[in-house]
């Protein structure tokens, strides 16, 4: 469905939009779904967003229960769903990849949900939605609105399936698991989610066209209708800094070149943190220049042992979530580095090319959507360590960098900004109640 036949500046304050996500907290699909839920409140949508786990006192962010209870409760099926994944699993790196969503809450008849003129979910896994009580919202006589930050909602178990294509008919064999066949756990998954797709009143957003490709060609959801939107950012906040002053708040030195690298789990072969270190020896190896007139920035989970194979002199900063330092952050760097081998829309992309800092990133899922090859940033070969490394160099040391940062930052505004990406949604809206 072509949604540019549907946008239009019609106000909608008259319905009530519910955003239904694991937490306000933590996590891409947490963070994209607050920030929906924000910009539609902003643009003047009804919008609340209900969550297993509030971390943050915020306005429009509703948690289902309180309570110690309430919590044990929540620890207890998250840690169920762990346990009986166990003997499954083919080793522990895929322990948080896979979700049989097994175990759940019933939130059909919570206030909220009772209210609602249009359901939206999110990232409602590891304990939060079971495939059974995800049925029952499904058939609660609502639209359903479904926002795809992985691939979990078309796979037999999976976030993301690699190389594998078994949900494209039937999903089975699958290299998640330990015993893999033609009834292994991934097929009974598929075979549950197929019966409560069925007839369910059911449109999906995928946030790339990546995204929107493969989960059109799947089994599971091919009947459906699908709306490709972005993700939105605060683009008023999100926005460059003077760079010095930045580097002076932050204590990062302002006579050196600084690549900015956001570490998650850096044990996620995903995240292709291998191919980052590579690329840096082969800039450290071959280009004095470099290693004399670079540093390395990184925040997030990056252990001692991590840090300790960067060539470069490397700052940590450990984990932020302050909006302001992120912003900081992002504006003190030259370039910043996403090395993932597999991702959709990621939120480190639009934050940084958002403060005008270009991207240096693997050609994959939906990054390409995001930065045009050397005019606003570096598409590298994937798996490609020495592309990698030439991306870096050249948009460090060839590149007009500042034209770079120009075009991303205007990028960000186009597509990105909270009014465009709700009136989208607004549309989405209209079309699923009609």
């Amino acid at each position: 469905m072509d949604l540019l036949l549907l946008q239009s500046k019609f106000t909608i304050t008259s319905l009530k939009i519910l955003q239904i996500n694991k937490t306000d907290a933590g996590g891409g699909a947490a963070v994209a779904a607050n920030r929906l839920n924000r910009a539609l409140r902003r643009n003047g949508v009804e919008s609340k967003l209900l969550v297993q786990d509030q971390h943050r006192d915020e306005e429009g962010v509703y948690p289902v229960g309180t309570g110690f209870t309430y919590k044990q409760k929540a620890f207890v099926r998250f840690a169920w769903e762990r346990l009986t994944f166990l003997p499954y699993e083919r080793n522990a790196s895929v322990r948080f990849a896979f979700s049989p969503a097994n175990t759940g809450i019933d939130i059909t008849q919570h206030p909220l949900v009772q209210e609602a003129d249009v359901i939206h979910l999110h990232w409602v896994n590891q304990g939060f939605l079971s495939i059974e009580t995800l049925g029952k919202l499904l058939s609660c006589g609502k639209p359903i609105v479904w926002t795809q930050h992985d691939m979990w909602s078309f796979t037999g178990g999976c976030h993301y399936a690699g190389t594998c294509l078994e949900f494209l008919e039937f999903c089975s064999y699958c290299p998640f698991l330990r015993k893999s066949g033609k009834k292994d756990l991934s097929a009974q998954i598929f075979a549950k989610k197929r019966k409560i797709y069925n007839e369910a009143p059911l449109s999906i957003v995928t946030c790339s066209k990546w995204l929107r490709t493969l989960s059109q060609e799947s089994k599971l959801l091919r009947r459906k209708n699908f709306y490709n939107i972005p993700n939105p950012i605060d683009t008023e906040l999100y926005a460059p800094r003077d760079k010095d002053v930045v580097r002076e708040r932050l204590g990062l030195p302002k006579d050196k070149k600084l690549i900015l690298f956001g570490a998650a789990n850096v044990n996620d072969p995903r995240k292709g943190m291998r191919y980052f270190i590579e690329a840096l020896n082969i800039l450290a190896e071959n280009f004095p220049v470099v290693k004399d007139n670079t540093e390395l920035v990184v925040f997030g989970k990056a252990n001692a042992e991590t840090v300790k194979l960067f060539p470069f002199k490397t700052h940590s900063l450990k984990f932020i979530s302050d909006p302001e330092t992120l912003v900081d952050l992002y504006s003190s760097a030259d370039i910043y580095v996403l090395p993932s081998l597999q991702d959709n829309l990621p939120n480190t992309v639009m934050e940084s090319i958002a403060c005008g800092t270009p991207v240096v990133g693997f050609s994959i899922g939906g990054v390409p959507e995001m930065i045009s090859h050397q005019e606003s940033g570096y598409l590298a070969e994937v798996k490609n360590s020495l592309s990698l490394a030439t991306g870096i160099y050249e948009t460090l040391f060839v590149s007009d960098i500042n034209k770079l940062g120009v075009n991303a930052r205007q990028k960000a505004v186009d597509c990105y900004s909270e009014e465009v990406v709700a009136q989208q949604y607004k549309a989405v809206y209209e079309s699923v109640l009609k």
